[in-house]
């Protein structure tokens, strides 16, 4: 594994995180504790340290099931980031939730799930840009970083975009910024990292395999369950996604490289990204990413 600095914060997080969303329940099946464990317990053999959630996996679903692992494990080598904005209703519904007594009681819930005193990373999570320029809970959080509840404050920008959020991150406090970013989707270049680059914000790349579709399992024409959150998505634009990611795996991939780790040290080549945040299923995915740290290089 290797490891790099968040942005200005001083954490040396590993280059391959784990990414949570799915322990929640929209990615087509519930996981239980031992399920998790085995995730976790793989991505410490492995050497990573960060794992990354948020309160609406679930109704703090999958908060509760990082916290219990925790619990049972050493607390101190891993460095963890959750979310705050949204109330969990059902599948692929939530409610926004963004004013400071209500965070201040979403921060106390996800403490409480986490089993945790202290949050590492607490990000503001796919917020509009009115949400987000709210002084009055950007004082409170500040607050509770004082109180020694948070460590440091991030971003992780909406899916449709927010240049706004990026070149206002440091007036509000936060230092790092969360944000799609894969081999089908580049934006993030022009729209973030500029401003990543400016104000040496730390830059974590969710969505890294492009929700799967970089990992090279699936082909044109795939369907996925209804309780699956990509069974939502356009079909127009996965028809012309999944012929791109094939244009990919016979130009770019080179013979004997997985898909998957080709597309993590993809994002990793560019030296503003910290770290990818992938998803993981079971501890033979664990495995498959984090072999894309050497893919990646320093």
């Amino acid at each position: 594994m290797r490891y790099r600095i968040l942005g200005e914060t001083g954490l040396r997080v590993s280059v391959v995180g784990v990414g949570t969303w799915q322990l929640g329940g929209e990615w087509g099946r519930v996981f239980s504790q031992d399920e998790a464990d085995a995730i976790f317990d793989e991505a410490a053999a492995d050497g990573i340290n960060f794992i990354d959630t948020a309160e609406c996996y679930g109704d703090h679903t999958a908060e509760r099931l990082v916290g219990e692992y925790l619990a049972r494990r050493d607390r101190s080598r891993w460095i963890v980031a959750t979310k705050f904005g949204h109330h969990f209703r059902g599948f692929m519904e939530r409610d926004d939730v963004f004013s400071a007594a209500e965070v201040r009681g979403q921060l106390e819930d996800s403490l409480r799930s986490l089993r945790v005193e202290c949050i590492d990373l607490y990000q503001f999570h796919s917020g509009s840009d009115a949400l987000f320029q709210n002084d009055a809970l950007w004082a409170m959080l500040a607050e509770q970083k004082r109180a020694g509840k948070i460590r440091h404050l991030g971003i992780s920008i909406l899916g449709k975009g927010s240049e706004f959020q990026a070149r206002e991150a440091r007036r509000f406090g936060a230092e790092v910024l969360q944000v799609v970013y894969n081999r089908l989707d580049r934006r993030p270049e022009q729209i973030y990292f500029p401003h990543a680059e400016r104000d040496r914000l730390g830059i974590l790349a969710r969505v890294p395999l492009a929700s799967g579709l970089l990992s090279g399992k699936y082909r044109p024409g795939t369907t996925f369950a209804p309780n699956d959150v990509r069974a939502t998505f356009d079909a127009e634009r996965m028809r012309k996604d999944f012929a791109e990611v094939e244009r990919i795996q016979k130009e770019e991939v080179r013979p004997g490289v997985q898909m998957s780790q080709y597309a993590l040290a993809w994002c990793l080549k560019n030296p503003l990204v910290t770290a990818v945040i992938p998803g993981c299923k079971d501890p033979a995915q664990v495995r498959a990413n984090a072999g894309a740290a050497e893919l990646a290089g320093n």
